[in-house]
């Protein structure tokens, strides 16, 4: 069958994002669908098709009784009204739940006091009117970083989260707000380049199969960092990808001209956590051969995974964590995460403490209208100061009543003993990965490290093992790797994303398992296996011919 595209339009496809790429992918799947009627069915990005139901409930609820505090202040005027009152707010706040316990997001919030003060020690009274306060969104943030009670509550839930259930782990990092993962990478570049931890042309690693904004980022001309990457390139006794990093890989971080690594954990595609002989190598790395290492994990997948241990706990000096909300909720469009240092001792405040006395003068001249002293700013502080272009510190933060949904999602799996919304999260995901995977008619080997959010398939592995070595080199030597999405878009109406894009194997594909029901898995796993299976019979022709 012939190409829709010619090759030299393939080629010049994967150079751009996939996530570009995918616009033109769902114009042929699209127009594929309605020329057959065929199912459309766009796996290609991870926005999820659940929303975590019970935190919402408790924050609309929670804004109806902020209204009618801000009412008993009010100005005695017809559409205005005052600021909550703070004196005597918290048993406010118990007798509206009292009174309303049969609304939904009553009993959240009612655990959530009683949580809040005896396992964390917040003064309800303080937390009643952060949330009041918070909700209605009368005030800048304040402190812009973080609202205080909101960083409490989340530290107890990234320690729990991200550092396997031990929540005294998390009482010595602090927390910026940011909109999304999306706006901490940005602000994390920013500040790194700002304060001199990372200047152009800098060696940076990339621990791949990574998200593609982190390979894209460091080459614009503002930053232009020379990068290594570090392949997720680990087979097992079968050739199967085990999507872990091999000693040789990782070794490549013991070269000291290596200042920083950039990962996903669990990945980004592939959606496997580290290894603890990964994250014992690196704990090796650092201590012996890079101690000045500094480390961006982006861990948004973490909370579906089995026993998560962060790096930020892990290796906590050298290691700053980006957590995003947006998934494990299903809250893309909250905008919600968080970027966590550790409070005393991280390699980021060392590191500037240490620069030439130029650098040193320029980032006082930077810092100077903050703070008489600025050369103590805490590089977290810079990160909030760099989010505004200084000049904007005052109005920095994360507008309150986002921040408040947050504290309140983080308490939903605070008082969640039993794990019970983990547990469905990780059942939905994993009976959409079986059914995809059931559809291809390839063999899902059991990995206790697979989280699952997403499925890479590399289909030169298939291809060995199912049609053999001289079918792969046919395959490479007639087509562009790109040319597999392509078709799926075109002759099946299926969006995939390419693998090559997040410097993944080149012959692979991502599917998102969040966003599509359980029985259209089994039809994308069918859709890759038709496409896969074309190939062979055009080589059968090209051997016959």
């Amino acid at each position: 069958m012939e190409n829709i595209l010619d090759e030299k339009y393939e080629k010049e496809l994967q150079t751009m994002s996939p996530f570009e790429i995918k616009n033109t992918l769902i114009k042929l799947a699209t127009d594929e669908a309605r020329k057959d009627t065929d199912t459309y069915l766009n796996a290609g990005r991870g926005n999820p098709n659940w929303i975590a139901t019970e935190p919402r409930d408790a924050f609309f609820l929670l804004g109806m009784w902020a209204m009618e505090e801000a009412r008993d202040e009010s100005y005695m005027k017809p559409g205005i009204a005052g600021c909550p009152s703070k004196e005597g707010i918290g048993e406010r706040l118990r007798t509206f739940l009292k009174d309303n316990s049969s609304r939904r997001g009553a009993h959240l919030l009612s655990k959530s006091l009683d949580y809040a003060e005896k396992t964390l020690g917040i003064d309800i009274e303080e937390l009643a009117y952060e949330w009041a306060d918070g909700i209605i969104g009368d005030h800048y943030p304040t402190p812009p970083r973080i609202l205080e009670n909101t960083e409490r509550i989340c530290r107890a839930y990234l320690a729990q989260e991200m550092g396997d259930h031990a929540p005294g782990l998390g009482k010595e990092y602090d927390l910026f707000a940011t909109e999304g993962g999306t706006a901490a990478m940005v602000y994390i570049f920013e500040s790194l380049l700002a304060n001199h931890l990372l200047n152009h042309r800098d060696s940076v690693a990339l621990m791949t199969p990574i998200f593609t904004p982190y390979i894209e980022i460091p080459q614009l001309d503002r930053y232009d960092f020379n990068v290594t990457n570090i392949y997720a390139d680990a087979v097992d006794k079968d050739g199967l990808h085990t999507w872990q990093y091999p000693d040789s890989e990782l070794d490549k971080l013991r070269d000291p001209r290596i200042k920083m690594v950039f990962l996903v954990n669990p990945s980004n595609p592939p959606s496997y956590r580290l290894s603890q002989d990964n994250l014992d190598k690196l704990v090796d790395i650092v201590k012996n051969d890079n101690p000045n290492l500094m480390i961006v994990t982006d861990d948004v997948y973490g909370t579906f995974a089995n026993d998560f241990k962060s790096l930020m706990y892990v290796l906590p000096e050298n290691t700053l964590c980006v957590y995003s909300y947006s998934k494990y909720f299903g809250a893309t469009g909250w905008r919600l995460a968080v970027i966590a240092a550790l409070r005393d001792g991280n390699i980021f405040d060392k590191l500037i403490s240490e620069l030439p006395e130029k650098e040193k003068e320029d980032l006082r001249r930077r810092y100077g209208s903050l703070s008489l002293e600025p050369g103590k700013i805490r590089f977290i502080d810079r990160l909030v100061a760099d989010s505004r272009a200084v000049a904007l510190n005052h109005t920095a933060g994360l507008s309150t009543p986002q921040q408040v949904q947050m504290s309140l999602f983080s308490l939903m799996c605070l008082l969640d003993t039993k794990d019970v919304y983990k547990n469905k999260m990780k059942k939905l995901i994993t009976d959409r990965l079986e059914a995809l995977w059931k559809g291809t008619g390839f063999d899902l080997v059991e990995d206790p490290l697979r989280v699952g959010y997403y499925s890479e398939i590399d289909l030169m592995v298939w291809g060995k093992k199912i049609y053999g070595e001289e079918f792969c080199e046919w395959l490479k030597s007639t087509h562009q790797p790109i040319d597999v999405v392509l078709r799926l878009a075109n002759e099946t109406s299926v969006v995939l994303l390419n693998g090559s894009g997040f410097d993944g194997p080149a012959w692979s594909v991502r599917a998102s398992l969040a966003n599509l029901d359980e029985p259209d898995y089994l039809k994308i796993g069918s859709a890759v296996r038709r496409i896969f299976d074309s190939y062979y019979q055009e080589y059968q022709q090209s051997k016959n011919k």
